[in-house]
Order: C-alpha cells, then sequence, then structure tokens
C-alpha cells in the first residue's frame, strides 16, 4: 500500500521514513516540504542515505491522491488545512499534530487559534481503543506526555480507584522539535533540568479527557520537565488510592489490562535506556506509605510519536498491529 508524509522534514517525519523502511507491507511513495521542495531525503535526512530515492514535494493535495494513507507531521494549526481534503478523497489518515486531538472549543481556548477545519477523530492509542481505530478515517496521534501518562494510569482509572495523581515528567530535548530556540540552546540546558509551563501544559487537557473515560472524578496534577538528553519521557505517577492495595494486587490488575498489548511491558525497575529506539512502554509499579508510585518510560520519538502513528496505521490498514515496529531497544 502507498503512504505519504505531509511534513517530512522534522524529527517525527525522519523517524517515520526510518521505521517505515524496513515495513513489509507499505511503500512510501510521497513526501513533502516547502523548505526542501526538489532535495532528496538521504540529503535532508543523512542517516537515511541507501534506503530512499525519494524526493521531496510541496504539500499539495494533487501529490497525494494515490495514497492509501497519509501521515500528517505538521506543526499544530497545520494540518487542519491538510486532513478535510485528503479524507475527501478517501485516503485515511494519520494526523502527528494537535489539530485533532481535542474537541473543538476545548482546542480553540487551548491553543488559542480558531480550528477551520474540524473533524471528528480517533485518539489514538491503540491499547484503549483498538477496535475504534480499526474503522477510523481519521485518527488523532496523541502527544507524547499523554501517551505515557494515560498508559501509566488507565487501569487505575478503569476500576475508578484514583483519588488523586501526580504525574512529574521529564522528557528529552527532541519533544521540544527541531527549530532551535533559546530554550533549547545548549548552554541553557546542558547539566540542568527546565521545569516549563508547570501548571498549564497542553497535554494536560489530553491526558483528562482520555482518563475521564473511565473515571469522571478523576484529579489530576501535571507538570512537565525536560532534560539535557535526545530521547525519552521518564514519567513518574504518584497516586493516592481508594482503597489500600498491595503490590502484588496492582500488578495482576495491570497484567489484566495489558494481557493483550505487546508494546507494554511490566517491569520491577525501569530506565529510560531500556526502551530507547523502541515503541515499548516499560512500567513499574511500587507503593509508599501514603501513595502508590507509577513509574514508566517511552522514547518519545516513537512510542510518544512516530511509533504509535505506525501502531495506529497497522490497525488501520488491516495488518497485525505490531508490525514492522517489532525491534528491540537499543543498549546501551
Amino acid at each position: 500500500m502507498k503512504i505519504g508524509i505531509i511534513g517530512a522534514s522534522g524529527y517525527t517525519g525522519g523517524e517515520l521514513l526510518r521505521l517505515l523502511a524496513l515495513h513489509p507491507n507499505v511503500e512510501v511513495s510521497k513526501i513533502s516540504s516547502r523548505r526542501f521542495e526538489g532535495k532528496e531525503v538521504w540529503k535532508v535526512h543523512r542517516f537515511l542515505k541507501g534506503f530512499y530515492d525519494l524526493k521531496f514535494c510541496r504539500p499539495e493535495i494533487d501529490n497525494f491522491s494515490d495514497c492509501d494513507l497519509v501521515f500528517t507531521a505538521v506543526p499544530h494549526g497545520e494540518a487542519m488545512v491538510y486532513v478535510p481534503k485528503l479524507i475527501e478523497l478517501g485516503i485515511r489518515v494519520v494526523d502527528l499534530s494537535a489539530d485533532y486531538r481535542l474537541p473543538r472549543d476545548v482546542y480553540e481556548r487551548v491553543y488559542g487559534k480558531k480550528h477551520t477545519g474540524y473533524m471528528e477523530a480517533v485518539f489514538g492509542i491503540p491499547e484503549l481503543r483498538r477496535d475504534e481505530i480499526k474503522k477510523a478515517k481519521l485518527v488523532a496521534n496523541p502527544g507524547c506526555y499523554s501517551t505515557v501518562a494515560i498508559l501509566s494510569l488507565a487501569p487505575l482509572a478503569k476500576l475508578e480507584l484514583i483519588e488523586n495523581a501526580v504525574l512529574d515528567c521529564k522528557s528529552g530535548i527532541t519533544g521540544a522539535g527541531e527549530t532551535p530556540s533559546e530554550f533549547t540552546h545548549y548552554p541553557n540546558l546542558h547539566e540542568s533540568i527546565v521545569v516549563y509551563r508547570p501548571t498549564d501544559h497542553r497535554h494536560y487537557y489530553e491526558i483528562v479527557q482520555e482518563l475521564g473515560r473511565f473515571q469522571q472524578d478523576l484529579r489530576v496534577h501535571f507538570t512537565p520537565q525536560v532534560f539535557p538528553g535526545s530521547r525519552g519521557i521518564l514519567c513518574n505517577a504518584h497516586v493516592f488510592l481508594r482503597g489500600d492495595l498491595e503490590v502484588e494486587e496492582l500488578r495482576k490488575i495491570y497484567e489484566e489490562f495489558y494481557k493483550d498489548c505487546y508494546f507494554i511491558r511490566l517491569q520491577d525497575e525501569v530506565k529510560l535506556i531500556q526502551v530507547r529506539g523502541s515503541n515499548f512502554c516499560d512500567i513499574a509499579i511500587f507503593k509508599g506509605t501514603d501513595r502508590v508510585l507509577i513509574v514508566s518510560a517511552i522514547d518519545n520519538m516513537i512510542k510518544g510519536a512516530s511509533g504509535q502513528a505506525i501502531q495506529n496505521m497497522n490497525l488501520m490498514l488491516g495488518f497485525e498491529e505490531t508490525l514492522g515496529l517489532r525491534i528491540p531497544p537499543l543498549f546501551p
């Protein structure tokens, strides 16, 4: 099947190309970039030399008309220009921007811009919405923080066991995208950890939305931080439970909830380096005197973005969910 990528020159676009290069059932036939129109893909993504002969085209819908599915990997606010036109042509879409993750009114309030191409989409966490994704024409790929936070708490929310949850999350700098800024400037981040948008990060609204499907009275507090590394998100979820459960009981809850989920691994301990370069989400459970601690980790570029997008693509196109993604993590 033919696959297109609108916005293939950034980090997530490059990661899509890397992962799809070895996918047995698809061919990447069109990729776009305004900045690099006419340039060979390997001259932008040097690590892909020898894998593609493609050149970047302009992001015009006619260039993608023969695709079976298109990934939109463009900045927030731009996907809404392309998605309705692609859907109108009968092309399935996985959108990696935030444009279709939230209801229109919430999106406009959180992102501060009018949504000019709103459509209903399925929020694309396969472990929670597998059957809906299989039937979807448009899947909204979740944010990276949202993914790890939701996967950390969903088994407990499903049983309405959460009284209060505090999410302390740390991400590698690729989560900020490839465009340089004062925030990502090496001297400002090296040997430091930076807290940003401590009480109103945009992914908070995705977290509350999805966990609220299970437990409506959920109270969640979320603070993101950036550490001076390239990849990965480590999430420490401090959970104050309704009732007293031992670690063994909690582990059984998670094992049952994720029993058919290849990419969720329950571990005795979690380290970022154990998921780097993979689509896995590792989870460990600990109990303190007054709370439970759920520690989880993902590669923000893969399970937090491009890998999960391909997982969604597999379901939408009728492939086995893990196809092309059974990649062991890089270690050390």
